[in-house]
């Protein structure tokens, strides 16, 4: 069984490989995919695949016939290594990719997925077939977002680490008025009715948002200020089913609109939403400012070349990593005079082309994830690892204004 940093590396591995399979382009139909069910035997899947071999060489292009059937039989090589799939099944992506220049590379992966495999499916194509991928990886934590007065109303999405706006609404009714007397209870009905209408309108488009993923929903999340949000659900304008779904808890925000009136919400509802992966990001990014702005050295570190420093003197009690980090760690050896070198690129940096010592050749001995390789060198002393992903308000500041990469200290170093 994973550990939750293991679980989480694996995941972030998982989405990395999943970006790179999707970049593959074949000049033909060269690029094959194949998913195996945990309950299909082995045996069952080299045999199928043998007859797409066989069928394989009517091909007439003989480039493509020729990586097709070289695809097929890697894969096969590749499932003599099992003696029955994992226990969630296996996706296997084979092909040749163009790399210009009339040229091709051959890309091939292997992958465990996160959730079983419902059926077996072989396809060849110009591109992998992914979409079943897509499918496990999608946001199981999804809440309804509605946040409202009289005079404006925002219906949402929680998706995961995401808040996606539906509708922002006006109800353009008419504020505080001068009559008095029977013109002033008549005026008062003509508000109500008004307001009547605007909840009806809300409750429409709620509807229309929240009950097709009815089943999906955790929970609804009810915002605004003063009393209007109760009387809006005792009065029943609210889908039956909609109800079941509303989180008891009704909270007071001061704001209806997309931007501060939701994230308002999700402020005001962090009791219920304590154990999703949002909280926690939102947690963590608050802690790391807190700690950069105590006047006295507070007990954090940011940017990649300071947090290797206190990574290697054993002071780091978390590291928290960006998702969006798209960098790489090289290492290369002078043939000349055996020093060794290291280097953080990112995609388009040039590598080192001469030892910086002596001027000699340079022979790349290592590369790695970024992100893959920091949390490797944080197992190494204790450290626990925290991914944070860009989909936040928090991780997109993380990112930006950190570089994607800090930690939390042990003690201060000096």
């Amino acid at each position: 069984m994973p550990t939750k940093d293991e679980a989480a590396l694996n995941r972030y591995k998982f989405r990395r490989a999943l970006e790179e399979i999707e970049q593959a382009k074949g000049r033909g139909t060269e690029l094959v995919s194949v998913y195996v069910p945990p309950t299909k035997p082995i045996f069952d899947v080299t045999n199928y695949l043998r007859g797409e071999h066989a069928q394989s060489s009517n091909i007439k292009s003989t480039s493509t016939r020729k990586h097709v059937t070289g695809a097929i039989e890697s894969i096969i090589q590749r499932l003599k290594a099992y003696r029955q799939p994992p226990a969630n099944g296996l996706a296997i992506f084979i092909g040749h990719q163009d790399v210009g220049a009339d040229q091709t590379a051959q890309i091939a992966f292997v992958l465990e997925p996160p959730e079983p495999v419902v059926s077996f499916l072989y396809r060849c194509d110009s591109k992998f077939f992914t979409e079943p991928l897509h499918d496990m990886m999608r946001e199981r934590d999804l809440y309804g977002l509605l946040v409202f007065d009289r005079g404006e109303a925002t219906i949402g999405f929680l998706k995961g680490k995401r808040i996606e706006v539906v509708k922002n609404m006006q109800s353009l009714i008419m504020g505080k008025h001068r009559m008095g007397g029977q013109s002033a209870r008549r005026f008062e009905r003509n508000i109500e009715i008004e307001v009547g209408e605007f909840f009806k309108k809300i409750a429409g488009v709620a509807e229309e948002a929240f009950l097709p993923k009815i089943q999906d929903i955790r929970g609804i999340l009810i915002g605004g200020p003063g009393y209007t949000k109760e009387q809006f659900v005792r009065e029943g304008y609210l889908h039956h089913e909609l109800v079941k779904k509303v989180v008891p808890t009704y909270f007071d925000t001061g704001y209806t609109d997309e931007v501060q009136g939701l994230r308002e919400l999700m402020e005001k509802a962090k009791g219920e939403l304590r154990d999703l992966d949002l909280m926690r990001e939102k947690d963590l990014v608050s802690r790391l400012l807190e700690e950069i702005r105590k006047t006295e050295a507070g007990l954090a570190a940011y940017g990649e070349d300071q947090v290797r420093k206190v990574l290697a003197a054993g002071a780091v009690d978390a590291l928290l990593l960006s998702e969006g980090l798209r960098k790489h760690r090289d290492r290369w050896k002078c043939a000349a005079c055996g020093r060794e070198f290291a280097r953080t690129l990112a995609p388009g940096d040039e590598a080192l082309a001469a030892c910086p010592e002596c001027g000699g050749s340079l022979e790349k001995t290592a590369t790695a994830d970024l992100v893959e390789e920091l949390s490797e060198a944080a197992k190494e002393y204790g450290t626990r690892v925290e991914l944070i992903s860009e989909d936040s308000e928090e991780g997109d500041l993380f990112m930006k204004a950190f570089g994607g990469v800090a930690a939390f200290l042990r003690y201060k170093v000096g």
